[in-house]
């Protein structure tokens, strides 16, 4: 029995790049593998990654950068894991759409909300890129306002080397305890950071549930789609 109808899969740039600068072809296939059987499976799937593993516009800003100009490069960067992923799944036969929220008509169609949806239905996997196609966004809160706005019932927050939610980081403090479930007033309440503070409001006034969880084992993500009890559900309470 499938949990969710249609779901939003947010991916860190991290995870393209398995913990380098650039795509890891290897890793790139694995997720690609993950999200193909989510979408055989019959459930709806949108992506939006980060561009992490290429540039950060805040690490760029502290060296001496403007922040707007490399924020616009992070946005790039995304693309080039949008187009990674799509060059995976196509080839294992899953159609793929990338949508950008910068126009560069030659690689993607621009982001236009009814136009994901209707590929959604059609069984297409539908990845946002370029962010916001705006500075100062984080590509969480774009997670969240794609999420609403295509009418995902839930956000997946896939993490690398951590399984949930902790009260503390579980790398750091050994009693640190993992929740199973969460509100958002509590999580706000507590300070935990689980996203950055935009796209857990967003998520809040919105209702909007959130899975956040490990990608290790192999399999997770269609897991999480079927409903079975992974990670921590974060949710309006």
């Amino acid at each position: 029995m499938t949990g969710y109808k249609r779901v939003l899969l947010k991916l860190s740039g991290e995870v393209f790049g398995g913990g380098k600068v650039g795509v890891d072809p290897d890793v790139v296939q694995k997720v690609a593998h993950e999200i193909a059987a989510v979408a055989e499976a019959g459930v709806q799937i949108a992506v939006v990654t980060g561009g992490g593993n290429f540039f950060r516009g805040a690490e760029l800003q502290q060296r001496g950068m403007d922040r707007v100009r490399a924020d616009y490069m992070g946005m790039l960067g995304i693309v080039m894991n949008c187009l990674a992923l799509q060059d995976f799944l196509e080839k294992m036969g899953v159609e793929t759409r990338v949508q950008t929220a910068i126009t560069m008509g030659q690689v993607a169609e621009p982001y236009i909300p009814r136009r994901a949806i209707r590929h959604m239905e059609k069984g297409r996997v539908v990845i946002f890129g370029a962010g916001m196609g705006m500075p100062f966004f984080s590509t969480d809160t774009v997670a969240v306002q794609r999420a609403l706005e295509s009418k995902c019932d839930v956000v997946l927050v896939a993490k690398s080397g951590v399984d949930g939610v902790y009260s503390a980081d579980p790398k750091l403090d050994p009693t640190a305890t993992k929740y199973d479930e969460l509100t958002y007033g509590e999580a706000i309440a507590q300070g935990l950071r689980i996203m950055d503070q935009t796209a857990f409001a967003l998520c809040g006034e919105n209702k909007l549930p959130m899975v956040v969880f490990g990608m290790e084992p192999e399999g997770n993500i269609l897991r999480v789609v079927q409903g079975e009890k992974i990670g921590t559900l974060v949710s309006a309470g």
